[in-house]
């Protein structure tokens, strides 16, 4: 989780140097629930995530170098520089987004799921979303579908309380987003987002009874971001004080503290993994600062499939 935190610190202040452009979506206070539901999964195992995917990126095992270099646009990027801070993509982990369309994610899941269902492989696809996307179409096509045809898709709902700028509870009638899913027969369970363990935990069960045919689950993850929604983001929509009240629980020090307590973990530990971090980002930002960028002449390709072209 230090190792998100620390990521996102550095983009946060590359963005501000103009290294970075374009949008640019922070996952500080919600990496609970990235490392926990990835521990989860299994290599075989499909990820969909948002454009707040940093945090999955890294968690699901994509090199932070590979990730740096895609939001300076640099052809060493893990989307060849394309793609920016909102399209990470990475086949060698199944990553499949990053995708800038809210609830965008939703339908890509359920088809990976299908597919996997159709060549009767033994798979999970993750799909990572906000709160804002419950109130999408394709929320509740998706839901219905993968319940319809017991699809082994982990619908995973990190509800943060805002979607963009807007409180839940300002934007839906119903603001206890597991009702919802159970509307359509899909098993669902409030977990605390800011409790790795917890996370972890009700991960665990819900991938166990996916694999075993039992069809999709939802998890709606309580979690909070520290930061506003966008670095173009003001954070007019709520107070200062109920960010920093957040902060006094948040995933990072609450699983200090309990490492700490338990005899695992001690300053030195911490001090020592904050260095490998460290070292880890810089070496990150010095290979996308030394990365290439792609020639005018190539900006066209990859609009279509260059496989069966003449």
């Amino acid at each position: 989780m230090i190792r998100i935190r620390r990521f996102e610190e550095k983009a946060a202040e590359l963005y501000s140097a103009t290294k970075i452009r374009g949008f640019l979506h922070l996952y500080d206070g919600e990496e609970a629930i990235a490392v926990g539901v990835m521990e989860s999964l299994t290599p075989d195992d499909a990820v969909v995530a948002t454009y707040r995917e940093h945090g999955h990126a890294l968690a699901r095992g994509i090199d932070a170098g590979a990730i740096m270099a895609e939001m300076y646009g640099k052809q060493e990027g893990c989307s060849r520089g394309r793609g920016g801070s909102m399209h990470l993509f990475d086949d060698k982990t199944r990553f499949y987004g990053g995708n800038a369309i809210v609830g965008g994610g939703l339908p890509v899941a359920v088809g990976l799921a299908l597919a996997d269902r159709i060549q009767g492989l033994p798979r999970v696809t993750c799909c990572f979303f906000g709160d804002g996307a419950v109130a999408e179409g394709e929320f509740h096509e998706s839901m219905n579908l993968a319940a319809l045809w017991r699809l082994p898709v982990l619908f995973v709902c990190e509800n943060n309380l805002y979607a963009m700028g807007t409180s839940l509870t300002r934007s839906e009638s119903e603001i206890h987003l597991t009702t919802k899913a159970e509307s359509y027969a899909v098993p669902a369970l409030a977990v605390d987002g800011m409790d790795v363990l917890a996370v972890e935990q009700a991960a665990q069960n819900a991938a166990a009874a996916i694999r075993a045919g039992e069809g999709p689950y939802f998890l709606e993850y309580r979690t909070y971001r520290f930061r506003a929604h966008s670095m173009f983001d003001a954070q007019l929509y709520r107070e200062k004080a109920e960010v920093e009240a957040w902060k006094e629980h948040g995933p990072i020090v609450g699983f200090t503290q309990f490492l700490k307590g338990q005899g695992i973990l001690d300053d030195a530990d911490v001090q020592q993994l904050e260095s490998q971090v460290a070292a880890e980002v810089e070496g990150a930002v010095a290979f996308a600062e030394k990365g290439t960028w792609e020639p005018v002449e190539d900006l066209t390709r990859f609009v279509y499939s260059e496989r069966g072209m003449s």
